[in-house]
Order: structure tokens, then sequence, then C-alpha cells
């Protein structure tokens, strides 16, 4: 089977396509993780220039889209291509260019389209009976939990008949690692060492894990907490929690921002990875760490919870309760799985391979749907 990804979404002018493909890392992980099942993948990408690189067996075209600005025209761009690779299925990135694929499949009607969720919400009401035309096209939606198209249902913008597939957003290269050695790098110490890497903001809410540490020292003495972050509008909110509080004084360490790279090591040096995030659409700090044979600790969020496998991998706690979320600290520090077995379940479920198997399966499920309705 040969199957399109297409990203609607233009790279940025001033970016080569060599430096899109290393900046847009899931643009070549999806597409590789859907090559290791046998698919033939190629990945259509909105540009400012028209060009065609190779890598790791994927073809990548960039394809010029300026000057169209109407979707429609862009549609019949995208669609032409399409029809001189002799696609199966299409593959979309992103539930808000929904209209974009809707031009695709007046083009080209016999071609089923999965369309792939990247954190999009459903339009405002006004906006949703276009929708549901557009939506009807669509063979297939997917997100990396089911409990994620209930917005999108309870508006009844896709069409019955439209399958809603669960798969993860995308996977990560990480590998476990020598965990003394990642520590003696690092500077990481701790019984359990925790990790958190994200954003110091109310939708990571550190306020609350900060809140959750204090409570679990009293039964974990030996904890430390070393936070890798990149924006940080609470970081003034933070820095006084820790400096006021003296089970978190000289226990939280705010190393900031890391490169990407940097944060495979840390995850090799930690014990616990902890999250207090209100909403993701994946979570791929929770990939990296599963990855690395972390044990996560994170919010009961539907993309976490289909992650960790409900909690067969892991800790769940609710979000924002401080006190739930110190007993989940306090039961993985005593309880936590082996790493080989964290990394067990990684690849099983969330590797690429695993990935790949799932998108294959739902390509074919799309394909099969449109042969059997033509026929």
């Amino acid at each position: 089977m040969h199957v399109a990804q297409i990203n609607f979404l233009p790279a940025p002018e001033d970016l080569t396509p060599i430096q899109v493909l290393e900046q847009w890392h899931s643009l070549g992980d999806i597409a590789e993780a859907v090559g290791s099942s046998g698919t033939r993948v190629s990945v259509i990408q909105a540009a400012a220039r028209e060009d065609l690189i190779t890598r790791n067996g994927i073809d990548y075209h960039f394809i010029d889209v300026r000057g169209l600005e109407v979707a429609r025209n862009r549609g019949r761009r995208f669609a032409s291509l399409l029809d001189d690779l002799k696609v199966d299925v299409l593959h979309g990135h992103g539930l808000g260019f929904v209209e974009e694929a809707f031009a695709v499949s007046q083009c080209l009607p016999q071609l089923p389209i999965l369309m792939q969720d990247h954190a999009d919400r459903p339009p405002r009401w006004w906006r949703r009976p276009q929708w549901r035309r557009w939506y009807a096209a669509i063979s297939g939606i997917a997100f990396t939990a089911p409990e994620q198209a209930q917005p999108f249902t309870r508006a009844r913008l896709f069409d019955p008949l439209a399958h809603v597939f669960a798969i993860p957003e995308s996977s990560c290269r990480f590998t476990p690692g020598h965990r003394d050695q990642a520590r003696a790098e690092t500077g990481l110490h701790g019984d359990p060492c925790v990790l958190w890497v994200g954003h110091l903001n109310a939708g990571k809410d550190p306020l609350t894990v900060l809140d959750g540490v204090a409570r679990a020292v009293k039964q974990l003495p030996d904890l430390q907490l070393w936070c890798a972050f990149g924006s940080a509008p609470l970081l003034g909110e933070v820095q006084r929690r820790i400096e006021h509080d003296p089970q978190l004084k000289g226990r939280v360490h705010l190393l900031g921002k890391v490169e990407h790279t940097r944060v495979e090591t840390l995850m090799r040096a930690a014990d616990l990875f902890v999250s207090g995030s209100h909403a993701e659409s994946c979570g791929y700090v929770v990939l990296e760490a599963l990855a690395c044979g972390v044990t996560p600790v994170v919010t009961d969020i539907p993309s976490f919870r289909a992650l960790i496998g409900d909690g067969r991998i892991g800790k769940l706690w609710p979000c924002g309760d401080a006190a739930q979320m110190a007993d989940a600290l306090i039961d993985a520090a005593t309880n936590r799985p082996s790493p080989e077995q964290v990394r067990a379940h990684f690849d099983a479920t969330l590797s690429f391979a695993a990935v790949g198997r799932q998108w294959a399966a739902a390509y074919a499920q799309v394909h099969e749907d449109r042969r059997r309705r033509a026929g």
C-alpha cells in the first residue's frame, strides 16, 4: 500500500527542506513509524518552494503554495501530485485543515482520507454546519486516546460512518542508558530522583506538583526534584514557593532551558518522571520518559492514560490534587517497575514498530471500506 502524508501547514520560508525536517521532528518520525510496517510512504509538505528530497527511504515533496490563498486551489495542487503518485490512502495532519482535505476529495473522490489530531479543537458553533460537510469526505480520524474525540462527536462533526482510531501521535528515539553514568554527567541525585520537563505555566500546573512533593517528602526524605523548562510565566511564583517552604528549599532544583539532546541524559538519570498537565494531545515528554525506562507519575488525562496503559506502567493522579499526587509519588517510589519493564511497555505499544503497525491497520481498514462502498 502507498500512503501519502500531507502537512497542510506551510513550512517557514526561511528554512530549507533539510532544516524543516530537523526542526519538525514529528514530520519524519510519523512517516518513518509508518514505513517500519512495510507501508510505502510519501510526505507532502506545503512550502514556499518546490523541492524533493529522500531520507531513510521516504520521499518528501515540498510544494510551493504561494499565491494559492483559497483552500480549493491548494487542494487541487495537492490532488494533482497525489494522482501522479498513485497513492491508496491520504493521511492528513491536523483536524483544523479539514477544508483542504475536503478540497482534495473533490478532485479525487475515490481516495480514502484519514485525518490525525494534533491538539485541535472543534470550530465555533456557527461554523459547524460547514465543517460537517467537509468531514463527510473523511473516512477516519485518529487521536492518541478515544476520549479526545468526544468534543467533536458531541458537536456531530464526524460522519457516522467515519472510523475513530486511537493511535499515539508519534514515537520517540530515546533509549535507556546507564543510570550512574547519566547521574555523573548531569549531577542529578536523589532517592527517588524525580524529573520534571515542561513549561512553568498554568496548564502544566507546577505549583500543584510542588505542593505534592512537599507532602511526599515526609515519607520520602531523600527525594530530589529536578526541573527543566522552557517558557516560564510562573517562574517567580515557583521560586517563591520553593524559597518559603523548608520541605522544598534545597530539594527542588531549577535547571532552566536545556537542549533536547540533553533531556535524554536527564531522563536516564531519573527514577521517576512527574507532570501536572491539565491537557495534552499526546505528551511527547511522557513518551521520552517511557523510552528511557523512567516510571511516569502523571495526571489522569486521556492521552497520559493511553500512553501508560491506564496506569499499568506508572501512576495517575487527578489534576490539581496535591494530596493524591503525593500518594502517587510515594507509591511509585516504593513499588515502581524496573527500567526494563518500562521499556518493554514502550517497545510493545509506543515504539516506531508498534505505532507503525497501528497506522497500517487503520489504513487497511479505511481503504477496504472505501473499496467496498465503491463496489
